[in-house]
C-alpha cells in the first residue's frame, strides 16, 4: 500500500491501512517503532496540501532515529484517502471543520489507542493551518507543535482575500464548487520553483507520482478555495491566539512565496505559547530543503521536542 520507487524506498518496519471515518470516507494512514531507545513517545506528522505519505519518507526516517514513534495519514481528498470529486485528481473539501474532525476522530481511533505518549506534531502548510485550528481545542493531546511554512494566510495577486471569498461563494451556491480553481497540469521545472533549492529532493514527488499516478493532486477547486479562505478569516481572529494553550514552534524560510511570511510572523508574537523562527534562505518546503537549510530545522525541533517531560501523560482523553 505504500508506493516506493529504487531509489527512494519506505523505511522498513512501516505499516499502512485504512481508517474509515465514515461509510464514504477513508483514510490512509501509515505508522513506524522507533529505532533507537529510549523511545521518546509519538510524533503524528501531518503533510501539506499535494502531499502524500511516500514524499515524507525520508523525514519519518530521521523522527525514528531520534527515538519517536511516528504516525501519519493522507488527509481527505489526498494521497490514497477517499477523493470527494469525480475529476479527482483536483483538490476539494467543503469546508476546513472536516479535516478538524478527520483529526480528531484519527487520534481518537488509533493514536491515542495504540501509541505511546507524549504526543508531538509536525504539521507542514495546510496540515499546520489544520493543526493550528485543533490546537484551540481545550483538550488536545499534543504537549507540542511545530509548524512548518503553515497557511496562516493567503495572498492574491491583483485582489484581496475578501474579493476571492465573496466570489467563490457565489460560484458555490450556483453549484460550480467542484470546478478548477486553477491549471489542473503539474509544473515539474525545477528551476524558479518556490518550493526548494534542493533539485533532487524537488524531483522525487514527481517520480512517486510517475509510479503511482493515484497519489496526485492538482490544482485546487473554487470549492477548497472558499473553504480556504473561511478558515484563514477564523485564524486572523484577534481572539484566536488566546485560544491556544499548548506550545507552537513555527518554523518558515526567509524566501517563503507560497504563503504568508507576516501572518506567520505575526501568530508567533500573538499566542501564549508560541514563537516564530526564520530560516535564512529557506523555501516552502523546509524538510525537503538542501542539507545546510535541513540542519538548521532539524535543530530547532530538536531543541523544541520533546522538550520538558510532559506532565499530562496518562491524563489525556478526547471527549
Amino acid at each position: 500500500m505504500l508506493t516506493e520507487i529504487e531509489s527512494f524506498p519506505p523505511p522498513p518496519g512501516g505499516h499502512s491501512e485504512f481508517y474509515h471515518r465514515s461509510p464514504d470516507i477513508a483514510l490512509r494512514y501509515a505508522t513506524w517503532e522507533p529505532t533507537a531507545e529510549p523511545t521518546k513517545g509519538t510524533i503524528c506528522l501531518f503533510q501539506g496540501r499535494t502531499e502524500f505519505i511516500e514524499k515524507y519518507y525520508e523525514v519519518i526516517a530521521e523522527l525514528r532515529a531520534r527515538g519517536f514513534a511516528v504516525v501519519t495519514l493522507d488527509w481527505r481528498g489526498q494521497g490514497l484517502s477517499t477523493r470527494q470529486v469525480r475529476r479527482h485528481k483536483k483538490g476539494h473539501v467543503d469546508d476546513f471543520q472536516d479535516f478538524e474532525d478527520d483529526l480528531e476522530n484519527f487520534l481518537r481511533s488509533v493514536v491515542l489507542p495504540d501509541w505511546p505518549p507524549p504526543y508531538y506534531a509536525i504539521a507542514h502548510s495546510m496540515g499546520g493551518h489544520i493543526l493550528l485550528r485543533y490546537a484551540r481545542r481545550g483538550a488536545n493531546p499534543f504537549d507540542r507543535i511545530v509548524l512548518m511554512s503553515p497557511m496562516i494566510d493567503i495572498t492574491f495577486p491583483r485582489v484581496s482575500r475578501g474579493f476571492v471569498n465573496g466570489v467563490t461563494e457565489v460560484l458555490c451556491l450556483m453549484g460550480l464548487g467542484t470546478l478548477a480553481a486553477g491549471s489542473t497540469r503539474r509544473k515539474e521545472k525545477f528551476e524558479g520553483n518556490l518550493l526548494t533549492s534542493d533539485p533532487d529532493r524537488f524531483a522525487r514527488q514527481f517520480a512517486l507520482e510517475r509510479e503511482n499516478p493515484d497519489l496526485m493532486v492538482t490544482a485546487p477547486t473554487i470549492g477548497w478555495l472558499h473553504a480556504a479562505t473561511e478558515s484563514v478569516a477564523l485564524l486572523g481572529d484577534p481572539d484566536f491566539p488566546s485560544t491556544v494553550r499548548v506550545p507552537v514552534l513555527i518554523i518558515i524560510g526567509s524566501q517563503e512565496r507560497v504563503v504568508s511570511l507576516r501572518a506567520a510572523e505575526m501568530m508567533g508574537r500573538r499566542l501564549k505559547a508560541g514563537h516564530t523562527l526564520i530560516v535564512p534562505d529557506g523555501r516552502h518546503e523546509l524538510l525537503m530543503e538542501r542539507d545546510a537549510i535541513r540542519s538548521q530545522v532539524w535543530a530547532a525541533i530538536d531543541a523544541f521536542i520533546p522538550g520538558e517531560e510532559s506532565d499530562r501523560e496518562g491524563q489525556f482523553a478526547l471527549g
